[in-house]
């Protein structure tokens, strides 16, 4: 029993089966054949593509985040919030390099910095595989981060914002308060059904507690010899961070002074986060006697060697979305199920938004856009908006993080996700039609 229990198929392996094999069924009734052919080709090279793209982009921030491990920056975020992240992940240890990449990603995501989130949550998938004792299967920390990944905790929706505001939606930051009380749920809800997925699974331990209790964490990048900067270093490095702290009130006068209101201060200066962000760790490294630039390059390299990796699950993913929507099906489906949803709070033209988020993020910002500029003020508009920013995209973040270290038997991973996803979504369309002309 336990032995077919041991080699039943993944749910990933069956969901991506069935999306194939619905998109050919669909499209042999609507005559589509010639589009789902055309649309696995286009979405395998469009995953290609991306993958391509994402190489700067990690080589940079795997660097940077080894500037910070090294100058012990993670180390003392990690302790200031080491309640927290031991009681989610008691099975990893406190200072271990898994666990500050973990933070990184959650802060970025928090802050709508995705390009920054990526490749931080890549450099947690690789640390925690460091502890999995059990390779290619995915570990109780594993499951738990994607979960909280695929949760989408946002504060502040900067990229939803910003379109509602060049539509000229009358109060685009409405969808703040909302927004966080449906991302709050979704997490919620994905932290419960992890740990409860975790609870009942008895088949192995896969806590990723490959450490001994009284083994002591060595990090290699934070026990390099720091070489502190000289005095006219260090006395530079304070000049250019006083000059930047001076350009702040001579941008706003430059301006023609204070923005006229909160909102428009937070979207204006939503551009300064991430220079702000990687500045700060490299030269807090530089004060600290990091050296930055073999640091960063030795982080570099990590980042090519992870972006091949993932390349078959993105393709693979990428082909199944692809067919599905050209072969017609999501539009039926949301076509029966949408004069359902409309008696409960959510427009049908919101329903393929809800379907489309958990499969393609492009698609479902573009999706959302869509909405937002034929009716900026609309009930559609306003749930669309704080639905876009309640959940993630759980197959897209599945195929590239677990591919990222092959993992294949990805255990609760999904159904956790996929549970995030449901709660976030029905919590949007709750919060929206409370919040919506209030």
């Amino acid at each position: 029993m336990s032995d077919n229990k041991k080699k039943r198929p993944a749910p990933l392996n069956v969901i991506w089966l069935y999306m194939i094999v619905i998109s050919i069924l669909v499209a042999a009734y609507t005559g589509k054949m010639g589009a789902i052919g055309t649309a696995s080709f286009d979405s395998a090279k469009a995953a290609v593509t991306l993958a391509l793209g994402l190489v700067g982009g990690m080589a940079l921030w795997l660097g940077i985040m080894k500037v910070a491990e090294a100058a012990g920056l993670m180390t003392a975020i990690s302790k200031a919030i080491s309640p927290l992240m031991r009681w989610l992940f008691p099975e990893v240890p406190a200072d271990h390099p898994a666990m500050h990449a973990m933070i990184m990603n959650m802060a970025a995501n928090m802050l709508g910095l995705g390009s920054a989130a990526t490749p931080m949550g890549l450099k947690a998938m690789a640390e925690l595989d460091k502890l999995n004792p059990n390779k290619g299967t995915a570990t109780n920390a594993m499951c738990l981060f994607l979960a909280i990944n695929t949760s989408s905790v946002t504060l502040l929706p900067l990229g939803v914002i910003t379109i509602r505001a060049a539509a000229g939606a009358t109060s685009p930051g409405s969808i703040i308060i909302p927004g966080m009380m449906a991302s709050a749920c979704s997490t919620i809800a994905a932290v419960f059904m992890a740990k409860f997925l975790a609870s009942r699974n008895k088949e192995a331990v896969l806590t990723g507690d490959a450490l001994k209790s009284d083994e002591k964490i060595v990090n290699p990048i934070a026990e390099t010899e720091k070489l502190p900067p000289s005095l006219f270093g260090k006395v530079v490095a304070w000049i250019s961070i006083l000059a930047f702290v001076a350009a702040i009130p001579y941008t706003i006068v430059k301006a023609g002074g204070m923005p006229a209101t909160f909102l428009d201060g937070v979207i204006s200066s939503s551009v300064w986060l991430i220079p702000i962000l990687m500045g700060t760790l490299l030269m807090g490294g530089y004060l600290c006697g990091v050296s930055v630039y073999e640091t960063v390059t030795a982080g570099a390299k990590e980042g090519f060697d992870t972006a091949v990796r993932i390349i078959p699950f993105l393709v693979a993913i990428f082909v199944a979305i692809g067919m599905l929507r050209a072969s017609g099906a999501l539009e039926i489906f949301t076509s029966f199920v949408g004069q359902y949803t409309s008696a409960v709070g959510m427009p049908a033209e919101c329903v393929p938004h809800a379907l489309l988020r958990p499969l393609s993020g492009v698609g479902a910002f573009g999706y959302m856009a869509e909405i937002v500029n034929n009716a900026p003020d609309s009930l559609a508009s306003f749930v669309s908006s704080i639905l876009q920013g309640s959940t993630d995209t759980t197959f897209y973040v599945l195929a590239v993080y677990f591919g990222s270290v092959s993992i294949r038997r990805t255990r609760h991973a999904l159904a956790a996700g996929l549970t995030s996803d449901v709660v976030g979504i029905t919590a949007a369309v709750i919060f929206a039609n409370m919040f919506f002309g209030g």
